[in-house]
């Protein structure tokens, strides 16, 4: 997807800082692509994958932080024929098989917020893994070695994904806790500034009943 970052830097509207992840991974044919980055208020970020008839791929993202924690999702084909479209979804997950050979579009739009960011996190897989042994769909078994290795990488594979979510999770929760507590300050900040307010206002109350009023005699002349 390196290509498409570039492209989609020069394309988008507006400059966007990128975040927290930002990982490739190239095994042959197989790409997969893991990115984190902010997407301002009305603002559209899209990025553009080369990818080979009849690969299958899966495109998964999800908001952290931000607003309600929704955006838009649009994918497209070469010929700009849409395949998947979701508007507001705080997170979701699209597998297709490439029915034509070019590049392919996926955006995500903001477009509809007047003044909240978000932080996006996808995951875009590009084709199937590679066998972990070359000769791992030959005819013959493997060996127990070979078996235990194969297991341990499908292991692997299952951790990277839960610490990846686990990630995600442990910085929504923090982005709301921080959101909570700035709440929290402010209200915490308008009551002492309401008590003040009613303190004095009952002193100065008080004052007012114990002050001595200056009486006026008027003398009435027969």
């Amino acid at each position: 997807l390196h290509r498409g970052t570039q492209r989609a830097r020069t394309t988008c509207r507006y400059p966007l800082k990128l975040l927290v992840l930002c990982r490739f991974l190239l095994c042959g044919w197989v790409l997969g692509s893991e990115l984190t980055f902010e997407l301002p208020d009305n603002a559209k970020q899209c990025f553009y994958e080369d990818i080979i008839i009849g690969t299958k791929c899966t495109l998964e993202f999800q908001v952290v932080t931000g607003g309600h924690y929704d955006v838009d999702c649009r994918l497209e084909d070469p010929d700009g024929t849409t395949l998947y479209k979701e508007m507001k979804k705080q997170y979701d997950s699209f597998t297709f098989t490439a029915a034509k050979n070019g590049t392919y579009k996926f955006c995500f739009s903001n477009e509809f917020s007047t003044f909240t960011h978000k932080t996006v996190y996808f995951d875009f897989q590009v084709g199937d893994d590679p066998p972990l042994f070359p000769n791992e769909n030959r005819v013959t078994a493997l060996t127990q070695m070979e078996s235990a290795c194969v297991s341990i990488h499908e292991a692997l594979k299952s951790v990277i994904d839960y610490q990846t979510h686990f990630r995600l999770r442990e910085a929504q929760g923090r982005s709301r806790a921080e959101d909570l507590n700035t709440r929290v300050a402010f209200w915490s900040i308008g009551e002492a500034v309401i008590l003040l307010v009613v303190s004095i206002s009952q002193v100065v109350l008080l004052r007012s009943f114990f002050s001595d009023k200056k009486t006026t005699m008027t003398r009435v002349g027969s």
